[in-house]
């Protein structure tokens, strides 16, 4: 999906040709004589190389041309399969709100099309729409089916609760372990907190945001997220290469207030988790130089394209979620602060976590985490530390080494 927008659709004949029959009802069968991923140990064969003008780049190698086109056509044909199989369960079934969950439920600008183009009324998606969501799964057919307990719904509001099911630490927890850590902080009052981080946001300054139980899924939603200001021209890169350690190319969702959605973005509709894409408005956009319409692939990352820059990708889109005060009240003041401080009802988002880690959950991980990067700030719950303050971890010199890759 980040890759897409920088390719040109030229595969796409390619495709349809070889790899998927697709049919008009959205139904396909794949060829598997281009894949191995069933009996390999690659996704691909070397009967996909043939037809797709050479072997799979190598990991860390510059992106080309080639790949970015490879990337924008099997985007596009995802979201045909995806809108064809919309309208046909439509059809069908005839019911006006649809539920996704799987693997390519995660592809939010598919879902985003299927919301905007599609023939339902609202579509909602399961926030851990991969495998974990099995687990999920799993329990509600045994709660419902096995203890025969009703099955309640109020069209209003989902029973995920904002998907922050994990665990959650007091601030007397927090404390005795920063204290474990030989951390230096101090403790803020709960009004003077939001202040106090809005204030750090505005500077520039990016903020490892630590709060209330930790989300299930793969989005950050508030409770392990790393933040940034919209605003900020550098902020994309600076997320990238000196805090994630990925590729530069690839985009940030921004948070916003739930009333402010449409302010920013052309939807006026829930994305609590982080599944739908939409374009930014037209009046916050930035028109191209002439200059700038000579470049092309990577050179465009650093054209603004918006009023908030780190936040609007190539094709003027941005990856959704709307903050409720029912949900995550914290999040929500941070936003309601940084809004009353700057105007703006929106921040960038992403997970708490380096390339190839897993997101942080505990106290220990949002420390460690902070350390290894170049954030400038660390706050969990009411505790917020600085990194100036902090002595450099010890022993800790081969850490990027610890997880594989993404």
């Amino acid at each position: 999906m980040g890759l897409a927008p920088y390719g040109e659709p030229t595969y796409v004949k390619a495709i349809y040709e070889h790899l998927i029959d697709l049919k008009p009802d959205g139904t396909f069968r794949m060829n598997m004589e281009y894949f191995n991923y069933c009996t390999g140990l690659t996704m691909t064969s070397r009967k996909f190389d043939e037809a797709f003008g050479g072997p799979p780049r190598k990991a860390e190698s510059k992106l080309g041309q080639r790949e970015m086109d490879l990337a924008r056509s099997i985007q596009e044909v995802t979201e045909e399969v995806m809108l064809r199989l919309a309208r046909t369960m439509h059809r069908e079934i005839g019911v006006d709100y649809l539920c996704l969950a799987g693997g390519v439920a995660l592809n939010c600008v598919g879902n985003g099309r299927v919301l905007r183009e599609g023939p339902f009324k609202g579509i909602w998606i399961q926030p851990a729409a991969g495998d974990a969501g099995g687990a999920v799964g799993a329990a509600l057919s045994a709660w419902h089916q096995y203890e025969n307990k009703p099955r309640i719904a109020d069209n209003i509001h989902d029973n995920m609760k904002g998907s922050y099911l994990g665990p959650a630490f007091s601030n007397e927890e927090v404390e005795a372990r920063l204290k474990t850590l030989g951390a230096v902080y101090r403790r803020l009052g709960e009004e003077e907190l939001y202040d106090w981080v809005a204030n750090e946001l505005a500077a520039g300054h990016v903020v490892g945001w630590h709060q209330g139980r930790m989300e299930f899924g793969p989005r950050s939603l508030g409770g392990r997220s790393i933040l940034g200001d919209a605003r900020n021209t550098t902020m994309q890169s600076v997320l990238n290469l000196k805090i994630k350690y990925r590729e530069s190319f690839r985009p940030f969702a921004p948070s916003v207030l739930r009333e402010r959605v449409s302010d920013y973005f052309q939807m006026n509709c829930d994305s609590p988790y982080m599944l739908l894409v939409a374009p930014v408005v037209e009046k916050r956009r930035l028109p191209f130089d002439p200059g700038q319409n000579e470049l092309w692939g990577i050179d465009l990352l650093n054209v603004p394209r918006s009023d908030i820059p780190s936040v609007t990708h190539i094709d003027y889109s941005a990856r959704i979620q709307t903050v409720h005060g029912e949900t995550n009240p914290r999040y929500y003041k941070l936003l309601k602060a940084f809004a009353a401080k700057t105007g703006y009802a929106t921040c960038v988002n992403t997970s708490f976590n380096v390339r190839g880690e897993p997101i942080v959950c505990t106290p220990e991980d949002a420390y460690r985490c902070f350390m290894r990067t170049e954030m400038d700030v660390l706050v969990i719950e009411n505790y917020v530390l600085r990194k100036e303050d902090q002595k450099p971890l010890e022993g800790d010199t081969d850490w990027k080494k610890e997880f594989a890759l993404d």
